[in-house]
This record gives structure tokens, C-alpha cells and sequence, in this order.
């Protein structure tokens, strides 16, 4: 193994390692991702959709991510090898995903951005869990999806996300959020970009990325990124928990 193809390999670890500390989503079938799970780390951030976040420590959206990262770490090694020589390269989905990696590894601001989700909407049709693997709530990464042909809208939001934080978005500028469509009642997954400053959403539905203060009729539930998968909390309580809480005087 030549030295430039072992440092892509040796980066591609490294990258599935930090993965696996980040804490990612058609239509979504989430009865299990909204089980009530043990929560730590209440918190106001700069997340997505500006609302406060609670840390999962364990739950079904939890599970369902680590299982995705476990075979993500293998693709990110198959990824590293390919790209240090695609013409060695054994895997079509690999080449096709390079493929649109590189053409957001071209692009530079909001039109990276753009080019990754228009490619990836374009590479992968809708299609429900059901129908694919007749199971409801199936998550796949990238290259799995990819091999299918067709995923639903967590696919897509997995398949985005790794691809622009292989394209060379940083980590902390990367989330997938879970939103319940407060007119269908349905669960909805989307990948979040931040952009000066700005969070854009990603959505398998549409090429345009809207900005988070412009999605209308939804409400954000989870959202998973560099400090690992949490979810939304409402501010009320946690503003009644402060008024009920002994003031301290320095």
C-alpha cells in the first residue's frame, strides 16, 4: 500500500472515529425513535431551529445512530481506499458516491452545498422501509443506500451528511434533525447545514435549501450532530424551573 493511499485510510479512520462521537434521518416510520429515553445535559445552543436540546443517553433515535455508525466506519474505509485509486475500485456505489463528493470538493459556500443535495436527491429514489425491507425504521448508510437505489428520508439525511463532511464541511457545522409535520402528523428527517452563521435544511423533498426560520408547520423533535444525538425541549418548563429555583447571590 503506497504512503499516499495509507494516509487517505489513516483519515478515514480518523473520520469514523470522530463520527462515532457525533452524535444522524421519504417519510419516517419513528415510533420507536419517540420512545421516552433517559436524557442529561439540558442545554440553550445555537442548534438548529434556535430551541434548547437535551442530551440521549440512550432510547431508540440513540440505537438507531450508533448502528448506522458502526457500518459507516467500514465505508469510510472503503471510501479512503477507492478515492487513492478508483480505477482498482470494486465498488460501483463507492465510485458514485466519490463522485458526488467531488463535485461539492469542486464547489465552494452555498453552492457545495447545493451541488451534494441536488446529486443526492437525483441518486436515490423514495421508497418506505416497508416496501424495501418490509420492516418498518430501517436506517442504512451511504454506500448500502446507495447499492438499493432507494431509501427514505433518513437515508437521504445520512447520505448527505457524510458526503458534505466529506467534501469538507466541519463537524460542528453538520446535524440531522427530526421534525413532526404538524399538518400530516408524520415524522420527517432533513440534514441541517450552518452557513454563515445560518442553518439551511436539506430536504429529499425539494432541491431549494430553506433556511430553519423559513420551514413552516413543523416542529423540531430531534437532532443529532458533533455532541451526539438529542432531543428538542420545550422552554416553558425549563423557564418554570428557573423561577422555581433558589436565587444565589455572589
Amino acid at each position: 500500500m503506497g504512503i499516499l493511499l495509507r494516509s487517505r485510510v489513516l483519515r478515514a479512520i480518523i473520520l469514523a472515529c470522530g463520527l462515532a462521537s457525533i452524535a444522524p434521518v421519504g417519510q419516517l416510520n419513528a415510533a420507536s425513535l419517540l420512545t421516552p429515553a433517559p436524557a442529561e445535559l439540558i442545554r440553550k445552543s445555537a442548534e438548529p431551529f434556535g430551541l434548547p436540546t437535551a442530551l440521549l443517553i440512550d432510547g431508540g433515535l440513540h440505537d438507531k445512530w450508533l448502528g448506522v455508525q458502526h457500518h459507516l466506519a467500514d465505508e469510510l474505509v472503503q471510501l479512503a481506499i477507492c478515492d487513492g485509486d478508483r480505477e482498482g475500485c470494486a465498488s460501483p456505489e463507492a465510485l458514485r458516491f466519490l463522485a458526488i463528493i467531488d463535485l461539492g470538493r469542486a464547489s465552494e459556500g452555498r453552492a457545495r452545498l447545493g451541488q451534494i443535495n441536488r446529486a443526492i436527491n437525483l441518486a436515490i429514489r423514495p421508497g418506505s422501509d416497508l416496501a424495501l425491507y418490509g420492516q418498518l425504521d430501517v436506517w442504512t448508510s451511504p454506500l448500502a443506500t446507495l447499492a438499493r437505489g432507494a431509501g427514505d428520508c433518513e437515508d437521504y439525511a445520512i447520505a448527505k451528511f457524510v458526503a458534505l463532511r466529506q467534501a469538507g464541511i466541519a463537524a460542528e457545522d453538520l446535524r440531522i434533525v427530526v421534525l413532526r409535520d404538524l399538518l400530516s402528523g408524520e415524522d420527517h428527517a432533513v440534514a441541517a447545514v450552518r452557513l454563515d452563521g445560518r442553518w439551511l435544511t436539506l430536504d429529499n423533498r425539494r432541491m431549494a435549501m430553506i433556511e430553519d426560520s423559513d420551514v413552516h408547520n413543523v416542529r423540531p423533535t430531534f437532532v443529532i450532530g458533533e455532541n451526539g444525538t438529542s432531543r428538542y425541549v420545550d422552554e416553558a418548563p425549563l423557564a418554570e424551573a428557573a423561577l422555581q429555583s433558589p436565587t444565589r447571590m455572589n
